[in-house]
């Protein structure tokens, strides 16, 4: 089989290539096992050394590397250059704040000496999305080599040139060589990898049903696993909110990479106080949206990233309006090559429409009108998805109580949920398990051992 590399600004096929045969596979496999064996040795001074010189090549290319992902899933460029930054940023995080995290701790007992250490497992397969295809990498390959760690990337089989490029970059970067490879296979040949006993941990982020099978492959193979699965996040808006500032942080927070992103802003509740004045600044603001080329300085919101994902999305809006939703805005194909969907919102959505039960993975807002706080928070944890949420209201105490009742593994005040290097990042319900980033990302894929010395 191949895999395509298509521009889903014109629908017109870049290039393809030839998936990798098992037997090309299990001997990559085994080299990123004997990279380990050396790279475990490398002082922690040395392998941050080599994640600031990657941050520098990420940075030298940054033009380069935002217009390919413009290309192959359609990302604007300046959003692209920024998760290039992004990634930099990672980089530098752990070279310099890992050597303190990963520091022997020492314990008194009844030893002489005893401590705990933090040892690398060894391989890590990371079986990565399309939407954010350097950022998704990066936030887990910083942390797991600077631990230690040797890496097997298995990208999204529609971003099959920027998986070859992160592998490309490790090299210039200086990093031993088949400490971090690619594998360029479909999501049929990740059973095969994580079976193979030489790979001791697994890491993914994608949808839930991705991450139910791979983590019940793990499960059978005894094998740790960390899940950043899907989410669908409540942007709870009080009678106390700043409403002008919230609907136009909204309208961003929707429409991020072009609405595709497990943490963007999705479902919007509302009081009911407020409820009017809200919907119509929101809809002001989704309506000032630049859709168009990628590859454009202008534009903020691209294409979807394939066809069929852009497809599906339309078949919910239609769906939810024909179960009672209000159509304000958009809610049509765009009549242009590509797979261009218009910035959309549904208002007075409800139990039963799919608009307030799923996810919807594009540039489309769900507005559910409340009586109160107490019934905002109510429709806030009515779902299966608890990745983040963010509550709006100047008062802030209010706010931040509110916020502890939300059951989502992020929630911001007044600001739209992100992801940062130095906050841990993950879910709990279906959106998964395990977290990325900070000092609680690093302490995933490590051996804590204790040491007991008489």
């Amino acid at each position: 089989m191949s895999m395509v590399s298509m521009n889903p600004a014109t629908g017109e096929v870049i290039e393809t290539f030839e998936d990798y045969d098992n037997v090309q596979v299990m001997e990559i496999v085994q080299r990123v096992h004997q990279a380990w064996q050396g790279w475990r040795q490398v002082s922690l001074p040395e392998r941050g050394e080599r994640l600031c010189r990657m941050a520098q090549r990420l940075r030298a290319r940054s033009d380069e590397l935002a217009r390919l992902m413009a290309l192959e899933m359609g990302k604007p460029v300046t959003e692209g250059r920024g998760e290039i930054e992004k990634c930099a940023l990672v980089c530098e995080y752990y070279a310099q704040q890992a050597p303190a995290m990963l520091a022997d701790q020492p314990v008194d007992s009844d030893a002489s000496r005893s401590y705990v250490s933090f040892r690398p497992l060894g391989v890590v397969l990371a079986v990565m999305p399309w939407n954010f295809p350097f950022w998704q990498v990066f936030r887990f390959a910083a942390p797991a080599l600077m631990a230690g760690n040797t890496a097997l990337l298995k990208h999204s089989s529609n971003v099959p040139r920027c998986a070859l490029v992160i592998e490309e970059l490790f090299v210039e970067a200086g990093f031993p060589q088949d400490v971090f490879r690619t594998l360029m296979i479909g999501s049929g040949g990740v059973d095969v990898v994580v079976e193979h006993p030489l790979v001791r941990a697994v890491t993914l982020t994608g949808s839930d049903f991705a991450g139910r099978k791979v983590a019940a492959k793990a499960g059978q193979m005894l094998k740790k696993t960390v899940l950043e699965l899907g989410g669908s996040d409540p942007f709870m808006v009080t009678p106390g909110a700043d409403l002008a500032l919230a609907a136009q942080v909204g309208a961003r927070a929707r429409c991020l990479n072009s609405g595709q992103s497990c943490i963007a802003a999705k479902r919007f509740i509302v009081c009911d106080e407020v409820y009017e004045e809200f919907l119509s600044l929101f809809a002001d603001a989704m309506a000032k949206l630049v859709v168009g080329d990628p590859l454009a300085e202008a534009t903020q919101v691209g294409p979807q990233a394939r066809g069929d994902l852009r497809d599906e999305l339309h078949q919910q809006v239609q769906d939810s309006v024909a179960a009672g939703a209000r159509l304000i805005l958009g809610g049509r194909l765009l009549e242009q090559p590509g797979f261009f969907y218009a910035p959309t919102i549904l208002a007075d959505v409800a139990p039963g429409m799919p608009a307030y039960h799923e996810e919807l993975f594009g540039p489309v807002a769900s507005v559910i009108r409340v009586a109160d706080t107490e019934q905002a928070l109510a429709v806030a944890n009515d779902t299966p998805y608890g990745l983040g949420g963010s509550v709006w209201d100047r008062d802030t105490a209010r706010a931040e109580a509110l916020a502890a009742r939300i059951e989502a593994g992020a929630v911001f005040v007044n600001g739209m949920v992100k992801s940062d290097p130095r906050l841990p990042f993950g879910g709990i319900k279906d959106s998964g398990y395990g977290r990325e980033l900070s000092h609680y990302g690093l302490m995933e894929f490590v051996n804590i051992q204790t040491v007991w010395i008489a």
